[in-house]
C-alpha cells in the first residue's frame, strides 16, 4: 500500500472536525428554540458522523480500529475547535471564574467526545466489517 493512500483519512478527519465545530457555533447562534436547534444539531453531527464511519469503511477500506480512530480524531478535533470557539466567546461576556473553567475544556473536551465516539465507531465499523459483501447469490 503506497503512502498516499494511508494518508487520504487527514482531509477527511479534517474537514469532519471543521464541519463539527461550525455546526456546534452556527446552530447555537439562534435564540428562539433553542431546544430545537440544538436538537437539529445533533442530527446534523450524528449524519455527518455515520458517513464518515462509512466512508472509512467503504471508501478507504480501513479496519474497524484505524478507522475508529481517524473518526475520534475528528470528532475530537471539532470539539477543540468549539473549546476554542467558547473562550473567545467568553472574553466578551463571561466572568472571569469561568475563563479558568473554559481554558480546561480545550483539553477535556476533546478527550471527553473521542472516546465515546471511538468506541461508538468500532463498534459500526466491527460490524459494517461482519457483513456480507458483493453480489447477493442468484
Amino acid at each position: 500500500m503506497d503512502n498516499s493512500h494511508r494518508q487520504s483519512w487527514v482531509p477527511a478527519a479534517i474537514l469532519l472536525g471543521v464541519l463539527y465545530c461550525l455546526i456546534g457555533v452556527a446552530f447555537a447562534l439562534p435564540a428562539d428554540h433553542v431546544l430545537a436547534w440544538r436538537r437539529a444539531a445533533w442530527g446534523v453531527s450524528a449524519a455527518a458522523y455515520a458517513a464518515h464511519v462509512a466512508y472509512e469503511h467503504f471508501k478507504l477500506r480501513n479496519a474497524p480500529r484505524s478507522g475508529a480512530l481517524h473518526v475520534a480524531l475528528a470528532v475530537a478535533l471539532g470539539a477543540f475547535g468549539l473549546a476554542a470557539a467558547a473562550n473567545i466567546h467568553s472574553l466578551s461576556v463571561a466572568s472571569p471564574s469561568h475563563h479558568r473553567r473554559l481554558l480546561l475544556a480545550l483539553g477535556v473536551w476533546p478527550v471527553v467526545t473521542a472516546l465515546p465516539a471511538f468506541l461508538a465507531a468500532l463498534v459500526a465499523s466491527w460490524v459494517l466489517a461482519r457483513l456480507p459483501r458483493g453480489n447477493p447469490a442468484k
